[in-house]
């Protein structure tokens, strides 16, 4: 059976959105958007596998929306929406756990990560949440997800619960869906250590670059980034690891490629990279902020905005939802 192609994909409301999530993944999907029909979530319930404040989600959701739109993502072309505002989302997680062995879940390296050693405190939330995260993808039989190489299993197993779905079905239902594995930028580093991956849980906000930074903060960052004392800019991710990452930030703004910028840069001394860099940076994130912040200040069209992709994607997930209780054998 073919399937219509679709891409989803999603991006939690835990924190301002930095450059990482920007190169890493809503860059990509700004380009995405002209090649086949997308919907991109906000995905609020799985951020409630964690204790949130409820105001402070509300709001975060709000400014992810107003992230994504400022980005490029054309809310004409693309669909834009809360997750919690589809109840396609829990009513179909509930229908594939019953189609999930427990062996399944408990091969999931990121629960084991997460969980840590208090797992026996760990939420069923936490624990079933692959399957929630295989609901969002199966709701709208969407057949392509873009995910980095920290979200292989997971649409692995999005694969695995859709086949196991179809052989009780007795039909081919819901697609596997493919991936579509994320560029080299897609790992974006700590500006204080290019060891570690660039987070909004990080305690020093000189780390990252949030995309709420003005002009001012953004060039403060990168000119204050970590740096080595070898001569010259080379890119070496074993020995030079912050120079790599800055290497590859640059390369992903600029769009070139990122040999032709470590040439650029090879006889240059870090001072006058990193003001180049910064203003490169500059230069591309500040419409970004400053379009942010335009949104920001009109909840009410932001409502609008997001209410409007609620609607679109629910008309996508109904007739899915409506097939799949059939099958299940649910009265509909």
């Amino acid at each position: 059976m073919s399937f219509t192609p679709r891409v989803f994909s999603g991006v939690q409301p835990t924190g301002n959105l930095h450059l990482g999530n920007y190169l890493g993944a809503i860059k990509q999907w700004v380009r995405m958007q002209h090649d086949m029909p997308s919907i991109y979530g906000i995905m609020d319930m799985h951020a409630i596998t964690v204790p949130q404040n409820a105001a402070e989600l509300a709001a975060c959701s709000r400014q992810t929306a107003a992230a994504l739109i400022a980005c490029g993502i054309d809310v004409s072309k693309s669909i834009i929406f809360v997750q919690s505002s589809v109840s396609a989302h829990a009513e179909l997680a509930w229908i594939l756990g019953c189609h999930t062995p427990l062996g399944w879940l408990n091969r999931m390296t990121q629960f084991k990560e997460k969980a840590g050693k208090q797992k026996d405190m760990a939420s069923l939330g936490l624990y079933g949440y692959p399957v929630l995260m295989a609901a969002d993808v199966l709701a709208y039989k969407a057949t392509h997800v873009p995910v980095g190489e920290d979200q292989k299993q997971h649409l692995e197993l999005a694969r695995d619960i859709a086949g196991a779905f179809n052989r009780a079905a007795g039909a081919e239902i819901l697609p596997l869906p493919e991936p579509m594995i994320l560029p080299t930028a897609a790992r974006i580093m700590s500006l204080r250590d290019g060891t570690k991956k660039m987070s909004k849980s990080d305690a020093s906000d000189y780390s990252r670059i949030n995309l709420t930074d003005d002009a001012d903060a953004i060039a403060a960052k990168f000119k204050k980034a970590k740096s080595d004392m070898v001569e010259g800019i080379s890119y070496d991710e074993e020995s030079r690891p912050e120079a790599s990452n800055l290497l590859q930030i640059y390369a992903a703004l600029a769009d070139e490629p990122l040999a032709k910028v470590s040439d650029a840069f090879a006889s240059s001394n870090f001072s006058s990279f990193k003001s180049a860099l910064a203003d490169l940076a500059v230069a591309k994130l500040s419409p970004i902020s400053a379009r942010m912040r335009e949104l920001l200040v009109d909840p009410d069209e932001l409502d609008r905005l997001l209410a409007s992709g609620r609607d679109r994607a629910a008309a996508i997930a109904a007739p899915v939802m409506r097939e799949i209780k059939q099958a299940t054998g649910f009265f509909v």
